[in-house]
């Protein structure tokens, strides 16, 4: 795993049914901590029905060593003791690369429908999107200064050129655009509900 890309953390916890009016407000809470945290990319509940006991959160960082300090922070280890009896952690998952690019996207707050994924294929769209486009833009523009180098060093200069643009900036920009198509028209914003800092939250419901 990559010290410098975006960490997505998926963590599943049991909640009794009786109650998540209290883990919805302890939930609440830990995204509003989050939002203070450098390196902070988005967060995300998510509840497969109504009657089931085990929700599921998705946070995200830029990185590790920001994902760390939010692990080891006073704030974190205050709201996890807060939530005895309340939700028990069950499971954790932490997903780097392109999985990670098509995690549920940030401040999404679901509370009654599974996390569903992007098909392969439109996973497979969304990248050619980028890689084609930008593997033509440096043959050509590069052409005058590595045209005549071997084969393999071409492939190898491009890939080291079209890698960390395809993974810092290009891909996140068209799978931000992109986002409706990707999870279909299931997503639907809530103009008149923010989440902190004035952001708005999403609810996806089938």
């Amino acid at each position: 795993m990559s010290s410098s890309a975006p960490i997505t953390v998926s963590v599943t916890r049991r909640v009794p049914p009786d109650r998540a009016r209290e883990a919805q407000a302890w939930a609440k809470s830990g995204q509003e901590l989050l939002t203070g945290m450098p390196g902070y990319l988005g967060s995300g509940w998510i509840r497969p029905d109504p009657a089931s006991d085990h929700w599921h959160m998705l946070y995200r960082f830029q990185d590790a060593a920001t994902l760390t300090a939010w692990e080891a922070s006073a704030e974190r280890a205050w709201w996890v003791a807060s939530a005895a009896g309340i939700a028990e952690d069950a499971r954790s998952e932490r997903r780097t690369g392109i999985e990670g690019w098509f995690d549920t996207p940030s401040d999404v707050v679901v509370a009654d429908a599974p996390p569903p994924a992007p098909p392969r294929w439109k996973q497979m769209v969304s990248i050619f999107l980028v890689f084609y486009p930008l593997s033509l833009a440096i043959q050509f523009f590069g052409a005058p200064l590595i045209g005549g180098l071997e084969l393999w060093l071409r492939v190898l200069i491009t890939v080291v050129i079209a890698t960390p643009l395809m993974t810092y900036l290009l891909l996140p920009l068209v799978t931000r655009a992109l986002r409706p198509w990707l999870l279909g028209s299931g997503v639907r914003r809530r103009g008149a509900s923010a989440g902190p800092g004035g952001r708005s939250r999403t609810t996806r419901r089938r």
